[in-house]
C-alpha cells in the first residue's frame, strides 16, 4: 500500500500564511530617514526603525498630522509640516556622526522623525554616546536629539528591537 507525500509547495503555502497571521508585515510606511552609521559592535541588536503594521500606521497617522502641524503653530518651523525637514536633514546627520572621531567602533543607527533625531544602538562608552548627541544636537534644524544608545551589547537596549 502507497503512502501519500505531502505536496511540499501546499506544506510552504500554509506556513507561511500561518507566518504573516504570527507576525503582521512592517514597513517603512512614511518613509522615514533610518540608516546605520557604524557597525564596530556587531553583537549590537539592530532598531526596529519606523516601520508599522498596517494598523499601527492607521493610529499614527492622526499623531503625526497633529505634531507635524503644531510645530508650524508654534512658530518653530517655517514648514507646515515638520516631517518635510527629514529627508534633507539626513544626510546631514550622517555626516556630522561620521565626523566624530570613534564613530567605527560603535554600532549606531539613526532615525528622522519631524525634526527629531534618534541615535539608537551600542558605543563602546559613554563619552562617545555624548560626542555623537552633541554632534546631531548643533545641526540647525535638529528639534531634539533622543540619545537611546547602550554601552556595551550585555542587556537589553533601551529602544525597540527588530524583530520583536
Amino acid at each position: 500500500m502507497a503512502q501519500a507525500v505531502p505536496n511540499t509547495q501546499d506544506t510552504q503555502d500554509t506556513q507561511s500564511a500561518q507566518e504573516e497571521k504570527a507576525a503582521p508585515l512592517k514597513q517603512n510606511w512614511f518613509d522615514d530617514p533610518f540608516f546605520q552609521v557604524s557597525a564596530g559592535l556587531p553583537a549590537c541588536a539592530m532598531p526596529e526603525g519606523p516601520f508599522y503594521t498596517a494598523e499601527e500606521r492607521r493610529t499614527q497617522t492622526h499623531s503625526r498630522l497633529e505634531r507635524g502641524t503644531s510645530c508650524w503653530l508654534a512658530g518653530k518651523c517655517t514648514d507646515s509640516n515638520a516631517y518635510r525637514y527629514d529627508k534633507p536633514l539626513a544626510p546631514k546627520v550622517r555626516a556630522a556622526l561620521l565626523a566624530v572621531p570613534g564613530v567605527n567602533k560603535g554600532s549606531v543607527w539613526v532615525m528622522v522623525q519631524r525634526r527629531w533625531v534618534y541615535l539608537q544602538g551600542c558605543v563602546p562608552n559613554a563619552s562617545l554616546a555624548k560626542k555623537l548627541e552633541r554632534a546631531a544636537r548643533a545641526l540647525p534644524d535638529v528639534e531634539t536629539v533622543v540619545p537611546d544608545l547602550m554601552v556595551g551589547t550585555r542587556g537589553k537596549p533601551p529602544y525597540p528591537v527588530a524583530g520583536r
